[in-house]
């Protein structure tokens, strides 16, 4: 099949079963995949213009909703943490969407500086997965402690209790992380998880059974506002008639796809213990880190 808007000739099959094997093991860690799925669309299909950000948006929005209906259904949603990501997100977003197109055509040296970042945050999970400490490293959900309880939520504090255990964190370095990913995320057209999930688990401390809701749910937001965003700026003097508007047909093969794969991957979730999580979320970061470093100098 041939999509004309991206100039990608692949079997019809091909988009939607890459799509479920990605969200199937990103979304137990509180991923969309996305970040998986970009390097897949270059360097396979070869579709390497600024629209492959907005597609892979796409991809976000159709496909993350399957994951945050079952981690909603299961009461594993952490409301504040989720607005706290969108409203940080969300103005970054726009920013990086703009800067996209305008400076960053060929956006290496974006890449080069999430390598680090995700480079130094894989490295971390992988040292809390040695070490398991501050959490239950063999614990699985059960159906009656798997529910988030407690909530408190302020401007200045959010916590929460979780299967026994008190968490709380302070909301503005969260904020002030997500606004910097939300830049990045429209540069490179991810919702931005692959980041705030690890940085929610190592640095604020919080469970990934509880981080994966929210970040996906703050990855539909700003994925949402970032394809808007796209569409709005293909039809102005910014776009200075630049390849920038989404392939959609491509982006709804993805995304339904990926919508299967979410879901699947968001009922898996309970039966991983949090050590595997981490471990698979750390090993997919820390990957991906040393393959945007080392495509710098290549």
């Amino acid at each position: 099949m041939h999509f004309p808007v991206s100039g990608v000739a692949c079997p019809i099959w091909l988009p939607p079963v890459a799509a479920f094997i990605v969200a199937l093991l990103a979304t137990p860690a509180g991923v969309s995949g996305a970040f998986l799925l970009l390097p897949f669309q270059m360097s396979v299909l070869g579709f390497v213009s600024p629209a492959v950000t907005p597609t892979n948006l796409i991809y976000n929005v159709i496909s993350v909703p399957g994951g945050v209906a079952k981690f909603i259904k299961d009461h594993r949603m952490v409301w504040p943490i989720a607005w706290v990501i969108a409203v940080g997100t969300l103005p970054g977003i726009f920013v990086g969407s703009a800067v996209r197109i305008r400076y960053l055509p060929d956006p290496r040296y974006c890449k080069l500086f999430v390598g680090f970042v995700l480079f130094y945050l894989g490295v971390r999970l992988l040292d809390d997965v040695r070490r398991g400490a501050g959490w239950h490293p063999a614990r699985r959900l059960s159906t009656g402690a798997a529910e988030v309880t407690k909530v408190f939520a302020t401007p200045r504090l959010i916590a929460f209790d979780f299967q026994g255990q008190h968490y709380s964190f302070r909301p503005a370095l969260l904020a002030a992380v997500s606004l910097v990913v939300g830049v990045i995320g429209g540069i490179y057209g991810v919702g931005g998880g692959a980041m705030i999930a690890p940085f929610a688990m190592t640095v604020l401390g919080l469970p990934a059974y509880t981080v994966a809701g929210a970040a996906l749910l703050g990855t539909l937001i700003t994925s949402v506002a970032g394809v808007g965003f796209f569409e709005i700026l293909a039809g102005t003097r910014l776009a200075a008639g630049a390849a920038v508007r989404p392939d959609w047909a491509l982006g709804v093969l993805f995304g339904v796809g990926g919508l299967a794969g979410s879901y699947c991957g968001a009922r898996l979730q309970k039966r991983i213990p949090e050590r595997w999580i981490r471990l698979l979320l750390g090993l997919l970061v820390t990957s991906l880190a040393l393959r945007y470093v080392t495509q710098f100098w290549m």
